[in-house]
C-alpha cells in the first residue's frame, strides 16, 4: 500500500472513531478500520483487565468463525497466555523504547520478536487463518490492551512494513479511545446525581419520554414510583447537613438495592428529598413489590422518618397516557396522598375504584397541590 493511500486509511480510522456515539461503536470502528487499511479479513479489539489478570475481547469484525461474536459477553484469555502484554512490552518501554506491533503466522514468528507466540500460533490454526499482526493500544503511558489483524490462509503474509503501519495504527486508536472515555465520563456526569450516584433528573426525563413512547407504539408497560424521604428537613436543622447527605446517600442505596428487584429499572434522584424509580416493561405488581420493599427498609434506616411512596403505571385503570407528563403527574399526586395519610406502604394510582382520588386529583386543573412540582421543571 502507497503512503497516500495508507495516509487516507489512517484519516479514515480516525473519523470513524470521532463519529461514534458510544464505546461499542468506536469499537468497531477501530477494528473495522484497521482491518481495512492492512487489508486483513479478520480484526478484533481486546482491553487488558488487570484486576482480572485476562484480555477481553471487546469486538470481532470481518470473517469471523462460529464461535466469535461481534460483540462478545465473555471471551477472555489469561495474561498469561499471552504475556507479552505485561512482560515483553514493559520491559521494551522501561528501557526507553516505544511499543511496536509484530507479525505472526500459523507456523510461528515472522516478524517481530515477542518472545511468545505459541498461543496465537494455535489460535490461527484453530481458527483456520495463515497470519496475524500485533499491535499494543497505549492510553496515557500504559498498556491498554490490543488491536489484532488477521489474513486468511492463502493471502499474502504480514511484513515487517505491516507491523510498523499497525503500530501507527494502534497510536491511532488510542487516541480515538481516550476521546471517547472522555466524552462517555462527561455523558455520564451529566445523567449521574453527584451525591448518589444514581441517576438524575436529566436521565429520567429522557428514559420517560422514550419509553411512553414506546408505550403508545407498542404497549409496553410503564411503571413510574415517586417517593419522598420524610424527615431530612429535621436531620439537617438538628444534626447538620452533612448528615443530611448521608442519609440520602443511605436511602439511594437502598433505593437501588430495591430496584434490582425489578429488571433494567432506573433508580433516580431528583433532587433534594425527591427520588423515584422507572421500569419498562416488567409487570406492575413487580414494581409494586419493590416499592413496598423500598417504605419497609427505609422506616428501618437509623435516621429519617421513612418515605413516602406513590405509584403509577399504564398497566392499571389511569385512563390513557399519551405523554410522560401525565404519568409522573400522577405517580406524583399518589405520593402526595401517602404522605397526607402517613402510610407505610405505597399509595398505588388507579386501584381505588371507579372514583380513584389519586388520579381524580392528577387530572384536576387546578388541583389542591397547585402542582407544586410542574414535573420537576419541565416545560408543558
Amino acid at each position: 500500500m502507497g503512503e497516500d493511500k495508507r495516509l487516507a486509511a489512517v484519516v479514515a480510522l480516525a473519523q470513524g472513531m470521532a463519529a461514534a456515539h458510544t464505546p461499542a461503536e468506536s469499537w468497531q470502528a477501530a477494528a473495522s478500520g484497521a482491518r481495512r487499511a492492512l487489508d486483513g479479513s479478520f480484526a478484533a479489539l481486546s482491553v487488558w483487565e488487570r484486576e482480572r489478570g485476562r484480555l477481553r475481547v471487546l469486538v470481532n469484525v470481518g470473517e469471523r468463525v462460529p464461535d466469535e461474536e461481534e460483540f462478545p459477553e465473555n471471551e477472555t484469555y489469561p495474561v498469561h497466555q499471552f504475556p507479552e502484554i505485561t512482560e515483553f512490552l514493559h520491559e521494551r518501554w522501561a528501557l526507553g523504547g516505544g511499543p511496536h506491533a509484530w507479525v505472526e503466522t500459523a507456523e510461528g514468528t515472522a516478524a517481530g520478536r515477542p518472545g511468545y507466540f505459541h498461543q496465537r500460533v494455535t489460535a490461527l490454526r484453530r481458527r483456520g487463518r495463515g497470519c496475524c499482526v500485533v499491535a499494543p493500544v497505549v492510553l496515557h503511558g500504559r498498556a491498554w490492551g490490543e488491536l489484532y489483524v488477521a489474513r486468511a490462509v492463502g493471502a499474502p503474509v504480514f511484513g515487517r512494513a505491516d507491523a510498523g503501519f499497525a503500530t501507527v495504527l494502534a497510536a491511532v486508536v488510542a487516541a480515538g479511545i481516550a476521546q471517547t472515555e472522555q466524552l462517555e465520563e462527561a455523558r455520564q456526569l451529566a445523567y449521574t446525581d453527584a451525591l448518589t450516584g444514581l441517576a438524575n433528573r436529566r436521565a429520567v426525563d429522557m428514559r420517560l419520554d422514550e419509553a411512553i413512547e414506546r408505550h403508545r407504539a407498542e404497549g409496553v408497560v410503564v411503571s413510574l414510583v415517586v417517593c419522598d424521604l420524610n424527615g431530612l428537613k429535621r436531620v439537617n436543622d438538628t444534626c447538620g447537613h452533612a448528615v443530611g447527605d448521608r442519609l440520602l446517600e443511605r436511602f439511594g442505596s437502598v433505593l437501588s438495592l430495591c430496584g434490582a428487584m425489578v429488571p433494567g429499572a432506573l433508580a433516580a434522584r431528583l433532587g433534594g428529598d425527591e427520588f423515584c424509580l422507572l421500569a419498562v416493561g416488567p409487570p406492575v405488581d413487580d414494581v409494586v413489590k419493590a416499592a413496598d420493599e423500598l417504605c419497609r427498609r427505609a422506616a428501618e434506616l437509623e435516621l429519617g422518618e421513612g418515605v413516602a411512596c406513590g405509584v403509577a403505571s399504564t398497566a392499571d385503570a389511569i385512563g390513557p397516557v399519551h405523554s410522560a407528563r401525565r404519568l409522573f403527574r400522577l405517580a406524583d399526586a399518589a405520593q402526595y396522598r401517602a404522605k397526607a395519610m402517613r402510610a407505610d406502604r405505597p399509595v398505588v394510582a388507579g386501584r381505588a375504584g371507579p372514583d380513584d382520588p389519586v388520579v381524580r386529583l392528577a387530572d384536576e386543573p387546578s388541583s389542591a397541590r397547585a402542582e407544586r412540582r410542574r414535573f420537576r421543571g419541565r416545560r408543558p
